[in-house]
C-alpha cells in the first residue's frame, strides 16, 4: 500500500494552503493521530486505542463505530491533518524520505498526495471522533471506506490550535426541534414499516399538531420557516400556550423505544433507504417502560395515535382547559411530566383496549384541583419532577407508595386538596 499515492486539489484561502484528498480510513488509523488517542496496529489487522483520555472518548466512539457498520454511514465533512508532525515528539519531520508531500501537475492545482511510510506524521485536527470510531466497527471492510481529508503541511501547533478554537466556536448548536424536523421530514416518502422510532414520533407530532381536534393542534412549534408557526414567545406573547416539536417528540418516542438510536442501526439496511421493518426490533425488556411498544412492531400506528390523542384530550379537559395562564401544566415540564406519567394509564388502556378519552378523563379527574401555578413548580428538571410525583400520588399510580418519604410529601397533599 505505501507508498500511496493520492490524487488531491490544493486549495489556497487566507489562512493557509492544504489539500483536499479521499483516503481510506485504514490509511488514517495507521498514520494520523491526535494528542488524545492514537490507533495501534495489532497482527490481525484491527487497531488499538491508546492515548490519555481513551476512557472518556469510548462511549461516543462506540455509538459513531455502530453508525459505520450500518448502510446509512456517511461522513461528508473533511476530517483536517496537520501532516509531517511526529507523534512521539510533536515535533516537524525532516526526513523527506518520510515527509508527506503534494506534488502538482504542472503547477497546476491538481496533483498527489505522496505519503511515504504508515508512520504516524498526520496530526488531527478536527474529526478525530470519525476517525476512531472506525475502532469500534464489526464489519472490516469498513476500513477501506475513503474519508474526505484536508491536509495542511507543516502548520505550527498554535496555528493547529488556533485553527481548531475557530472551527469549533464557530458552529452553532442545532436545536432539537430542528434536527427532529430536519430527519423526518421526508417520512411520508417512506414506507411505514420503516419508519425509525424517532422518524414515527416525528409523523405523529406532525399529525398532532395539523388536526383540528387534537389538543395540540397549533401549540406544537415548527422549527423550519414558514409562514404558519408560532414560536414559543410569541404564543407566550399572546397569551396563549405552545411547547416544541423536540418535547412531543421526545415524549412519544420513549413510549415505543428505550434507545432508539439503537433501534435506528436494527432497522438499517444496506442502503440508506431501504431499511428493514420494524418486526425485527426485539420486544420491551419492561413493558412500563415503554408501553406502546409492541403495538409499534406490529405497525398499529392509528391505534398508537388514538390512544396519545385521546389521552391528550382527556388532559385539555381535565388540567388545561381551566388552568392558569402562569400554571406549568401547559408548559414544557408540564407536558413532560404528563408524558411520564402517561406509561402507566397507556399501558392500562392498550391491554384493556379502551382507547376512550372519557376513560383518561376518569383516570385523570382526581387531580383536577392541583393548582401547578403553585410556587412549588418551576421551568426546571426539578419543576418537570415535582409535577410528575404530585400527579402520581393524586392518581394512585405505581410508584407512589413510595413517595410517604419524600422531603415535598406534605406539599404535594396540601396541593392535591386543593
Amino acid at each position: 500500500m505505501y507508498p500511496l499515492n493520492a490524487p488531491g486539489i490544493l486549495v489556497r484561502q487566507p489562512f493557509g494552503e492544504f489539500v483536499v484528498v479521499s483516503l481510506p480510513a485504514r490509511v488514517l488509523l495507521d498514520a494520523a493521530y491526535s494528542d488524545r488517542l492514537t490507533a495501534t496496529p495489532k497482527p490481525d489487522g484491527t487497531y488499538e486505542l491508546t492515548g490519555s483520555q481513551r476512557e472518556l472518548a469510548k462511549p461516543r466512539l462506540k455509538e459513531i463505530g455502530r453508525f459505520i457498520d450500518t448502510g446509512s454511514a456517511s461522513f461528508p465533512n473533511t476530517i483536517i491533518l496537520a501532516a509531517n508532525y511526529r507523534a512521539e515528539d510533536g515535533l516537524v519531520e525532516d526526513d523527506d524520505k518520510i515527509r508527506w508531500e503534494f506534488v502538482t501537475a504542472n503547477g497546476t492545482g491538481t496533483g498527489h498526495l505522496i505519503i511515504p511510510t504508515p508512520q504516524k506524521l498526520a496530526a488531527i485536527i478536527d474529526g478525530q471522533h470519525r476517525l476512531f470510531g472506525f475502532n469500534f466497527i464489526l464489519n472490516m471492510a469498513r476500513l477501506d471506506m475513503p474519508l474526505v481529508c484536508a491536509v495542511y503541511f507543516d502548520l505550527p501547533k498554535p496555528y493547529q490550535a488556533r485553527l481548531f478554537a475557530t472551527i469549533n466556536a464557530n458552529q452553532r448548536p442545532v436545536s432539537k426541534s430542528q434536527t427532529y424536523e430536519l430527519f423526518g421530514y421526508n417520512v411520508e416518502e417512506e414506507e411505514p414499516k420503516k419508519w425509525t422510532p424517532e422518524k414515527f414520533a416525528v409523523f405523529l407530532t406532525r399529525k398532532l399538531n395539523a388536526e383540528e381536534d387534537s389538543p395540540f393542534h397549533d401549540h406544537i412549534v415548527v422549527p423550519a420557516e414558514n409562514d404558519f408557526s408560532t414560536s414559543l414567545a410569541e404564543a407566550r406573547r399572546a397569551g396563549d400556550w405552545a411547547v416544541s416539536m423536540a418535547t412531543v417528540v421526545e415524549g412519544t418516542v420513549r413510549l415505543i423505544s428505550s434507545n432508539p438510536k439503537t433501534d435506528a442501526y436494527e432497522m438499517a439496511g444496506e442502503l440508506r433507504y431501504e431499511g428493514h421493518s420494524r418486526s425485527v426490533l426485539k420486544p420491551a425488556r419492561e413493558a412500563s417502560r415503554t408501553p406502546l411498544r409492541e403495538l409499534f412492531r406490529e405497525c398499529n400506528d392509528e391505534i398508537i395515535h388514538a390512544l396519545i390523542k385521546n389521552y391528550f384530550t382527556a388532559v385539555a379537559r381535565t388540567l388545561w382547559r381551566d388552568a392558569s395562564p402562569q400554571g406549568f401544566i401547559r408548559k414544557t415540564v408540564g407536558v413532560q411530566a404528563l408524558f411520564d406519567i402517561s406509561r402507566q394509564l397507556l399501558r392500562d388502556a392498550a391491554q384493556h383496549r379502551d382507547l376512550r378519552a372519557a376513560s383518561f378523563e376518569g383516570r385523570l379527574s382526581p387531580a383536577r384541583r392541583i393548582d401547578f401555578s403553585d410556587p412549588l413548580f418551576e421551568a426546571s428538571g426539578t419543576g418537570r419532577t415535582h409535577i410528575r410525583k404530585v400527579l402520581l400520588l393524586a392518581l394512585h399510580l405505581e410508584g407512589s407508595q413510595k413517595l410517604s418519604e419524600d422531603p415535598h410529601i406534605a406539599e404535594y397533599r396540601r396541593l392535591i386538596a386543593g
